[in-house]
């Protein structure tokens, strides 16, 4: 059957490639894709959050399934769009609906949502514009370091930690000014959790479910995990300190929880819940739900799974989860991520990557990446690429992704360089 991927990161770049591994996908699109796509399908020059566009690009191409990689056209409606469409009904759509993606779109809901179901978190206070003084006079009282989120979508941004409260005042002010727009008219003060963060896959069709390679991210810029926030600088699968005894603890405390909630809400969730953990003392607890594949564990993640991909998404579609299985690679991954010079902050486009051909022994993902007027491969983003190796233990995966990491030329670019440091 003809499969279209929405998306053009990295998390793309990797689903792209196992799905096109399946005998079951005849062709592949990818809407729109980078230059990485096209090593696996054709790329279609179609915004995902232009719904109308994305009608006339599954018609077009005899589309059966479409597999939703970003957040932002979930938290919008895109499943909800093509379950009312006559035209659309017979395709599969891989995805939650836009009530059941509120559990990433909107930080508070995803509070509320996990005390009602007695899943483990971090305490909180939301605050809006209208309620700033009382957010000031919550932070007067409040333990330190302190962690302010933005409600809505900001890109893996709109986490801020601070160890000053008159900071954290500043902040506040600032998020609910407008810094994060639309998505910081809320703002979540939380309790502080002192911990080792890792993250959980999971595909469910709204009932049962099956869990993918666990995986750990860096978010931080700087060496250390200092600096802003990003979209991810690189991951590792499997994180050492997840045994057998954590994932349990996860599948008890967390997701069947969760998925106990979803039902009950009557919440229509057939896809990817992305459970970002920190594990306090060796207790679970959850920092945030996100309702696709993270970027960049999708790239670790795919490379440790064996299993059909595709067959794998189409279970999920078709309410058929219950007994399946995932077979995962014993090796390790690990994934070092190329940003632009500026990343997060502003950055140029349009600089010529040379040197991979060079890589060896490595995959590389392509996120902002396009082509130009030359044929060259330029970028187009901040992340840029991302380098996932293989290895006994993820510290040889470490050193075959740094090796081929600097292979790779583009100006500005920047790599942190002590990913894994924590474990």
């Amino acid at each position: 059957m003809n499969v279209l991927l929405l998306g053009a990161g990295g998390r793309e770049h990797a689903l792209a490639w196992r799905l096109s591994e399946s005998p079951l996908c005849h062709r592949l699109f990818i809407a729109p894709g980078n230059a990485g796509t096209v090593q696996y399908g054709v790329n279609l020059a179609v915004d995902p959050n232009n719904f109308g566009a994305v009608k006339l690009a599954v018609l077009d191409n005899n589309i059966s399934l479409v597999v939703c990689g970003p957040e932002e056209p979930l938290v919008r409606g895109i499943q909800d769009f093509f379950k009312r469409d006559e035209a659309l009904s017979r395709v599969r759509f891989l995805g939650p609906s836009a009530a059941a993606a509120q559990l990433e779109g909107s930080k508070a809901y995803a509070k509320v949502f996990m005390q009602e179901f007695g899943i483990p978190t971090a305490g909180y206070r939301a605050f809006t514009g209208e309620t700033l003084q009382a957010g000031l006079e919550y932070l007067d009282g409040s333990a330190t370091p302190i962690v302010l989120k933005a409600d809505g979508l900001a890109a893996g941004k709109g986490v801020v930690i601070l160890d000053d409260r008159e900071e954290a005042k500043t902040e506040l002010k600032a998020m609910l000014d407008g810094k994060f727009g639309a998505a910081g008219s809320e703002v979540v003060i939380e309790d502080f959790l002192d911990g080792i963060e890792f993250s959980v896959f999971v595909l469910t069709d709204g009932k049962d479910f099956i869990t993918l390679p666990v995986a750990k991210d860096y978010k931080r810029s700087g060496v250390g995990d200092t600096g802003p926030n990003t979209g991810g600088m690189g991951s590792v699968s499997h994180p050492p300190f997840v045994d057998a005894d954590m994932v349990a603890k996860v599948e008890q405390r967390v997701i069947r929880p969760t998925l106990a909630g979803i039902q009950a809400r009557n919440l229509d969730y057939k896809g990817f819940i992305f459970i970002g953990l920190i594990s306090v003392a060796g207790e679970p607890y959850v920092i945030e739900y996100n309702c696709r594949m993270g970027d960049p564990e999708t790239q670790s993640v795919m490379a440790r799974l064996e299993s059909d991909f595709m067959q794998l998404c189409l279970q999920a579609t078709d309410s058929e989860v219950y007994g399946s299985t995932v077979k995962i690679k014993d090796e390790q991954v690990a994934t070092v991520v190329l940003v632009s010079g500026g990343y997060p902050g502003a950055y140029e486009k349009g600089k010529v990557i040379t040197g991979l051909e060079d890589v060896e022994d490595s995959l590389v993902f392509h996120a902002g990446t396009t082509t130009n007027d030359a044929g060259e491969t330029i970028t187009n983003g901040g992340r840029v690429l991302a380098v996932t190796s293989y290895g006994e233990t993820f510290q040889e995966a470490l050193e075959k992704s740094y090796d081929n990491a600097r292979k790779i030329k583009f100006e500005g670019v920047q790599f942190r360089e002590d990913i894994g440091f924590d474990l």
